[in-house]
């Protein structure tokens, strides 16, 4: 092996352990550890508490064929094991890991097995989204498994992105429901809105049309002024706390989703798990400069 290939790769296993071991203590709190067995604790514990569910094997950007038949496995597994257990029968899944990047027809074959595990044990299948690069082919890809209204899938969309409107009211006019979140990926100006308050501007305007469409959909947001706007909306339109779901990331603004679930608020928690959060929890630190001082700011904040 030439001398300069073989200081990389060292170079690259010093950077890999630094890096875990610097967010290993943002990790713990965030994420519900490395395997399925830890998940299911999780879950079975923010049940007691009142939440509803969402799990999320942690891992995207598969490079083989092999790679995305493990991760289909995993997922259907994931959803008998739920059903053991009586949690939540609830994944999030991102489509990268099924083969979205480099073979539509692949990553179709592994997205409709595992609606078809969702279907089996009454369960429901979130497609989650990721860069915008690949946001018009995960909207395709749940129209066309989309087939029937009772089919359990539903997808996010981001509120920084300049399409979402439109991408709404396409999925609604399909009956698919929808979770809405702000964005967390750093996106061009031809694409995504930049500042902070044009993206709140963008996420309740479009939070609003969904309340109104008689669809359960999720309000994805820990920010206490969207919360209340959404909150103050309903109350003025006489839709029940029932119609619609506040969802939050694990770890994050525990104290706000409880007293949510107190006031009769359905609030899902989105609990990823695996061996790869340290490249998932190095993409959100990196992605936006936001990412970083909000972790750091509600580590210390329960």
């Amino acid at each position: 092996m030439p001398e300069a290939v073989r200081t990389t790769r060292t170079a690259s296993r010093v950077v890999g352990w630094t890096l875990s071991t610097l967010m290993a203590p943002f990790a713990r709190r965030f994420i519900a550890g490395t395997a399925l067995p830890d998940a299911l604790d999780a879950l079975a514990r923010l049940k007691a508490r009142g939440f509803s569910t969402t799990v999320d094997h942690l891992g995207e950007k598969v490079e083989s064929r092999e790679e995305t038949e493990i991760a289909t496995g995993q997922y259907v597994v994931m959803l008998k094991a739920l059903k053991e257990r009586a949690l939540d029968r609830n994944i999030s899944v991102k489509l990268s890991q099924l083969g979205l990047d480099f073979d539509v027809e692949l990553c179709a074959i592994n997205l409709e097995r595992i609606v078809k595990a969702a279907e089996d044990v009454g369960g429901f299948v979130r497609v989650d989204m990721e860069g915008s690069d690949l946001t018009g082919r995960t909207i395709e890809m749940v129209l066309r498994m989309k087939r029937t209204r009772l089919t359990p899938i539903g997808v996010a969309l981001q509120a920084m992105l300049i399409r979402t409107p439109e991408d709404a009211l396409s999925l609604i006019g399909r009956e698919i429901p929808i979770r809405l979140c702000k964005g967390a990926y750093r996106e061009p100006a031809r694409v995504a809105l930049q500042r902070m308050e044009d993206v709140q501007r963008a996420f309740i305007s479009i939070a609003k049309r969904l309340l109104t469409t008689g669809l359960r959909h999720g309000i994805a947001t820990h920010d206490p002024w969207l919360i209340e706007e959404i909150k103050k909306f309903a109350a003025a339109q006489g839709i029940a706390k029932d119609r619609f779901e506040f969802q939050m990331l694990y770890g994050i603004r525990r104290r706000l989703a409880q007293s949510l679930v107190a006031e009769g608020y359905r609030v899902r928690i989105y609990v990823p798990f695996g061996r790869s959060w340290v490249p998932y929890t190095w993409r959100r630190i990196r992605e936006r400069k936001e990412n970083l001082m909000f972790i750091v700011k509600h580590f210390f904040v329960r």
